[in-house]
């Protein structure tokens, strides 16, 4: 009797270890074709929303000023839509803080400012940025409520520029060329500064005292004999750089305007499909209907 209860024991303690043993090689087999499971169902998720990404584009962010640049842009924005790339434009009407938004990783790109100044740019702030490409030139113009021609600017006249020291060289190019000042021999003309006139007969004082968006308004109070303007903010003004100015850049300027980015992105797919925009036949047909030769494109 008692080996007969031994006997009984022993055959359900072996079924007990049999099941036992049965559910923990079932457990692994579920668990182990759970995680093949799961594996297939995220790389099946993963491959579906990079299609999905694919099908629908990307944006690109872009900090601008507002005119022409964001003009430009929204209009460049229709093109884009097409191939599936939306453009998300900030407009910014100053020249310091699109390259500090870019730097910071705010925005994937500017638009803006010409090589020289984002040369200087990177030069003070140690930014790591670079351009994609040019667009187009904004011809910069000389403007006088009471004078037809720099030659007729009186002696001693203050001539009002922006406190932009990268377009020094810019601003004296109109009087060298003029043959009313000169600059140090050896001085290529988009690196000099004020203190590279070597000759000014007539006196002329450069007065870089005011931010460039307030020109315009000083300009229509007029005060002084000669305001330089960008064309931006001339546009914005409601000035017409062609008509109103009295010295006007031509297309062989070197301060063509452009897009830029940080270092390494100029090769994204969606910054080049924007350049193929920017750079096309459709925009260079907007600049010439919309601005009649005061936005150019760049060669």
């Amino acid at each position: 009797m008692r080996k007969l209860f031994l006997f009984m024991v022993l055959s359900v303690f072996a079924v007990v270890l049999a099941a036992c043993g049965n559910g923990g090689d079932e457990g692994t087999e579920e668990s182990a074709d759970t995680g093949e499971e799961t594996e297939e169902a995220a790389e099946t998720e993963e491959n579906g929303s990079g299609d999905a990404a694919e099908e629908a584009g990307g944006t690109l962010s872009i900090a601008a000023s507002p005119a022409p640049h964001a003009e430009l842009l929204e209009e460049a924005a229709k093109l884009l839509d097409e191939e599936g790339i939306e453009l998300d434009i900030s407009i910014v009407n100053d020249y310091t803080t699109p390259n500090r938004l870019l730097a910071d990783e705010e925005v994937d790109a500017n638009f803006f400012q010409h090589t020289p100044y984002l040369e200087g740019e990177v030069e003070s702030h140690g930014y790591d940025l670079e351009s994609a490409g040019n667009v187009h030139i904004e011809p910069m113009g000389v403007y006088s409520q009471d004078y037809d021609s720099l030659e007729e600017l009186p002696e001693g006249s203050t001539i009002l520029v922006s406190n932009n020291p990268a377009e020094e060289g810019r601003f004296l190019s109109f009087f060298v060329d003029a043959g009313l000042i000169e600059i140090e021999d050896g001085i290529d003309i988009e690196n000099a500064t004020f203190d590279d006139i070597t000759e000014n007969p007539n006196d002329f004082e450069f007065n870089n005292q005011t931010a460039p968006e307030l020109l315009v308004e000083m300009y229509n109070n007029n005060e002084a004999p000669a305001v330089i303007i960008n064309s931006n903010f001339a546009i914005e003004g409601d000035l017409n750089p062609v008509v109103d100015a009295i010295a006007l850049e031509d297309s062989e300027s070197p301060y063509a305007n452009l897009v830029a980015v940080r270092s390494g992105d100029a090769d994204r797919e969606d910054v080049q499909a924007l350049m193929d925009v920017l750079q096309g036949e459709e925009i260079a047909q907007f600049m010439e209907d919309t601005y009649g030769g005061a936005v150019i494109p760049a060669e």
